[in-house]
């Protein structure tokens, strides 16, 4: 009797089992595999085969070479590890995985979502719960980062975030998401979009700013079609540590740290990006990333270091903020504040008062791009002549905004 009860057992948590397997219904494409397509014949010695660990083998036996997703740089962080190794390594060994490891693709549900049962394709949600803050993503849809302070920790908030309402890229307003300059063989294969502006556009030459060579030839089409851009100017980490986080709560109004740090940032400002060139030699809008300041707070006589210069770092970049029309002709060809060449007597912010290390934010003294250059000061000038060209498409410009037809003869 005792060995009837116990098959009975075995045989109703074998069928229990087998119930609670049959029962997850997958959507969609999925609908028609088993367990085994995904799980492989032993389900329990592969519970997650969507994972980095597994080379995502559960997907990529039907999505084939898309294991290399977890070659590229959502992945690797291969950037953020190199500026850590030249920046903070000196002080904090440890900086990266204190810091700058919360968020990075380690699984295909990462952004496929839910728990592997319930596959989707991600939307804009999905991309912009990670390419966020101060890292291009929102300003997409019109959205950029909020000062720390708690003063202006108010009015709309998106994902959990307070943001700064921006005018959004006029793709997002004609219903273009992530995806649709991003896709997945662009993604896999470690290339920022799968097109480029002029796969979709041709530039017309009756535009007043097309119709000059060096435009089109020396620019990026950004450089002039971005109406924005989000920029932060020194980016200071504190270090407090578990023995002092209750004075990051008190003193700085921080509900919890990130390992042991608080980050805050000196300025923010949401306009017309610097200019500089890229790798591809062309001018770009580039913007600090990061001015990086660290400040040592643990133990009892704090600050031990405080506000240390740890790299004053550029980064050329596509602001995604694009809209139709462009600025006008003076606030590049005049302005040397956006190429980093701020005259002395227009200092606003004296941070080499205060003890930060630099001059200026706006002078390449002490400065960097990595993915590219400042704009020279030699070049500037060449940028700055007013020759017949430029005159002319200046008064073409100024009679297309006040509508006087520009190939009237009319005063």
């Amino acid at each position: 009797m005792f060995w009837i009860l116990v098959l009975n057992a075995l045989l109703l948590a074998f069928s229990n089992s087998a119930v609670a397997l049959e029962q997850v219904q997958l959507p969609g494409v999925h609908a028609d595999l088993t367990c085994q397509d995904c799980h492989g014949a032993d389900v329990k010695a592969s519970p997650q085969p969507s994972a980095l660990e597994v080379q995502a083998e559960g997907c990529t036996g039907c999505h084939q070479g898309y294991e290399r997703i977890f070659e590229q740089a959502m992945t690797t962080r291969h950037a953020e590890k190199q500026f850590c190794e030249r920046t903070f390594a000196s002080v904090d060994k440890k900086f990266f995985d204190n810091s700058c490891n919360s968020c990075h693709v380690s699984d295909c549900l990462d952004c496929h979502g839910g728990d592997g049962h319930q596959i989707r394709t991600p939307g804009n949600e999905d991309c912009l719960s990670c390419h966020s803050g101060y890292f291009v993503g929102r300003e997409y849809l019109g959205m950029a980062p909020r000062e720390d302070h708690v003063r202006y920790q108010r009015g709309l908030r998106y994902q959990g975030d307070h943001v700064l309402k921006m005018r959004p890229d006029i793709h997002a307003e004609k219903g273009l998401g992530c995806r649709d300059c991003h896709s997945m063989q662009s993604l896999i294969q470690g290339k920022p979009s799968a097109q480029n502006c002029r796969d979709c556009h041709q530039p017309s030459l009756e535009v007043v700013e097309h119709s000059i060579p060096a435009h089109l030839e020396k620019m990026e089409c950004y450089a002039c079609h971005s109406a924005w851009s989000a920029q932060e100017y020194g980016t200071f980490f504190l270090r407090f540590g578990e023995e002092n986080s209750d004075v990051a709560v008190s003193k700085f109004k921080a509900s919890g740290l990130t390992g042991e740090y608080l980050s805050r940032a000196y300025l923010r400002k949401q306009d017309s990006p610097p200019l500089g060139i890229n790798s591809r030699g062309k001018v770009s809008p580039i913007r600090p990333q990061f001015i990086s300041y660290y400040s040592d707070l643990r133990g009892g006589n704090f600050p031990l270091v405080e506000n240390r210069l740890m790299g004053a770092e550029w980064k050329a970049f596509f602001p995604h903020t694009t809209r139709r029309g462009t600025m006008m002709c003076d606030s590049c060809h005049d302005d040397a504040r956006r190429y980093l060449l701020e005259a002395e007597e227009n200092r606003i912010y004296r941070i080499d008062l205060d003890g930060l290390g630099l001059s200026s934010f706006w002078n390449q003294a002490g400065q960097m791009v990595v993915n590219g250059s400042f704009v020279s000061p030699q070049r500037f000038i060449k940028i700055k002549e007013k020759n017949d060209v430029y005159t002319k498409a200046y008064v073409e410009k100024w009679k297309n905004l006040i509508g006087i037809d520009v190939n009237s003869s009319k005063d």
